[in-house]
């Protein structure tokens, strides 16, 4: 499949052969090149609008500072025939958002967690170095392995200084102005007040907000303040609504999604002096305990009296019970299930376990 700049083979630089196209975003059209030169495949970024040159080299400079685990890195920058390139790791998985959409529908607390603990060490490595993200969503997150669920980075900071002129431009308008601009429409259920009020200046706070909302939606499958024009004046409200009851009905869960919880409502104060930076909060995520075992898909073969059951994997069946479901009453014979197993004896047993698509 091609995109509008190049087609499979092309060459970039000397250097970047065109292997597929990958997709687009509101700024930018992204492929998989190979390196001809370190023979390996990485990725490649153009934004679509050729006269953003000094903001995209800029953005360009900035990303490179950063050097983490958890956040995608900048390896090379390129000016050819009046277009301009970044090259970027590739990563293999997806977006969050695109696990939400196709796997499930919510993360249990455990990993919520964990996700909310690793972007927060990505991004206090950016804030070190004074590269400020202002456009974290799902689609910026790239889950390592897919939905083997392995790790966890950010991307596109090469691109932060061309969101924001363009989220900028769009919150200063009218509705129609701000529903227009497909970067400004996605970024808006994890901006923070003082990003819509005046997103210039809107600093490293921003950014922590961020991962707070963003935390808030794949915890309990809705964003904080819904999505359009019509959240801005919750945003601006910073009134983070109450957790869902089905969410803490099970003690099995209720105290991790409260302490998660609590960690969002910190995080989405409305004065941004008053949110933790985010080298506080990677130090209060690494009080949450979650685990890291590998978690697999199943489809549940047998439930009996609403409380027990098996999901049949690949590998062997595993017992499900109904207190290990994550804000679910119950399960259903076919039912899709994400869940972590752990020994037993005869069958392995799940917990958490989450609802999937």
């Amino acid at each position: 499949m091609s995109g509008v700049l190049h087609a499979t083979g092309d060459l970039v630089g000397d250097r970047y052969e065109v292997a597929n196209y990958i997709g687009q975003g509101g700024m930018q059209e992204v492929y998989r090149v190979h390196d001809q030169l370190l023979e390996r495949d990485v990725v490649l970024k153009s934004p679509k609008n050729p006269t953003a040159k000094k903001r995209f080299s800029r953005s360009a400079t900035l990303s490179a500072r950063v050097n983490h685990d958890n956040v995608a890195k900048t390896l090379d920058y390129v000016e050819e025939d009046d277009r301009f390139y970044l090259v970027e790791e590739l990563i293999e998985g997806c977006d969050l958002g695109h696990f939400l959409k196709n796997y499930v529908a919510m993360l249990d607390p455990f990993a919520a967690g964990r996700v909310m603990h690793h972007l927060a060490k990505g991004l206090a490595a950016s804030h070190h170095v004074n590269v400020i993200h202002r456009d974290l969503k799902p689609t910026n997150v790239m889950v390592v392995g897919g939905r083997d669920f392995i790790g966890f980075k950010i991307t596109d900071f090469g691109i932060a200084k061309m969101a924001q002129e363009e989220i900028q431009e769009a919150v200063a308008g009218d509705e129609e102005g701000l529903t227009s601009s497909q970067t400004a429409l996605g970024a808006l259920p994890y901006m923070a007040p003082e990003t819509i009020d005046d997103m210039k200046h809107a600093g490293k706070p921003a950014d922590v907000w961020a991962i707070a909302a963003l935390t808030f939606e794949i915890l309990t499958g809705k964003r904080p303040f819904g999505a359009g024009y019509k959240a801005v004046p919750l945003i601006q409200a910073a009134q983070v609504p109450p957790l869902p009851a089905p969410l803490i009905s099970k003690s099995q869960f209720t105290p991790f999604v409260t302490a998660i919880f609590d960690l969002i409502k910190l995080c989405m104060q409305k004065d941004p002096a008053a949110r933790p930076t985010a080298d506080q909060l990677v130090a209060a995520c690494e009080g949450l305990y979650y685990s890291t075992v590998p978690r697999e898909f199943g489809t549940i073969k047998r439930f009996d009296n609403n409380n027990w059951g098996f999901a049949t994997t690949v590998g062997s069946d595993i017992f499900c019970h109904v207190d290990s479901v994550y804000a679910e009453p119950a399960l259903a014979i076919g039912e899709r299930v994400w869940m972590s197993p752990y020994p037993g004896s005869p069958s392995r047993r799940a917990f958490p376990i989450v609802k999937a698509k």
